[in-house]
């Protein structure tokens, strides 16, 4: 899963939002780090990620495509289940996309001690809206893009929006199918997280 992803399935307080967003940038034990309320939402965020990535409609999925890109499939994956929780936002959540993600971006605005890397790209992920343009397709070839820059080996992603284009459909079939169990498995945890605290 990717931020929009996260962001959904994290809470809804602002604690939770950005713990949710802090999971991809702050790697390394935390006790203490953050308040309470953050560091549940990061390790939520790393509990999703384990159920993620050991579940057998995502080993499903990521066999889809061709063996050379297998090690790369889960990114192509995040980004696309990304798109596909945009594209279709209404049947998984009751407030609209748009009122969202600027909730999102009005907590990270509020947020005067952002991890460093976060506080470099927040700005830019409102203003460009990053996570309500999941919802275009051929917006993934740019996050692919900014992506492979990041990488040691960048031609590992090269050619991957063509993959992502031809399986499109059982793609997202695979993805209608699994996120509600995430849904599920993610609220529990909430639940869990908030009568810890």
């Amino acid at each position: 899963m990717n931020y929009l992803a996260h962001l959904h399935l994290g809470g809804q307080q602002p604690a939770q939002l950005l713990g949710s967003l802090y999971g991809d940038f702050v790697k390394g034990p935390l006790v203490g780090r953050y308040p309470p309320a953050v560091e549940a939402a990061i390790r939520l965020h790393r509990r999703i990620d384990v159920f993620t990535d050991s579940h057998p409609l995502v080993l499903q999925a990521k066999a889809r495509f061709p063996a050379a890109r297998r090690r790369y499939a889960g990114i192509l994956l995040d980004v696309f289940f990304d798109h596909c929780l945009a594209r279709d936002w209404s049947r998984y959540a009751a407030q609209p996309l748009a009122g969202f993600t600027a909730r999102v971006y009005q907590v990270l605005d509020a947020e005067p001690d952002l991890p460093p890397r976060l506080a470099q790209v927040a700005p830019l992920m409102a203003a460009q809206d990053w996570l309500g343009a999941y919802r275009e397709f051929a917006v993934l070839e740019r996050v692919v893009q900014g992506m492979s820059r990041r990488l040691s080996r960048p031609e590992g992603l090269a050619g991957g929006m063509l993959e992502l284009t031809v399986l499109y459909e059982p793609l997202m079939a695979d993805f209608q199918a699994f996120y509600p169990a995430l849904q599920a498995f993610a609220e529990a945890a909430v639940g869990e997280a908030a009568a810890a605290l």
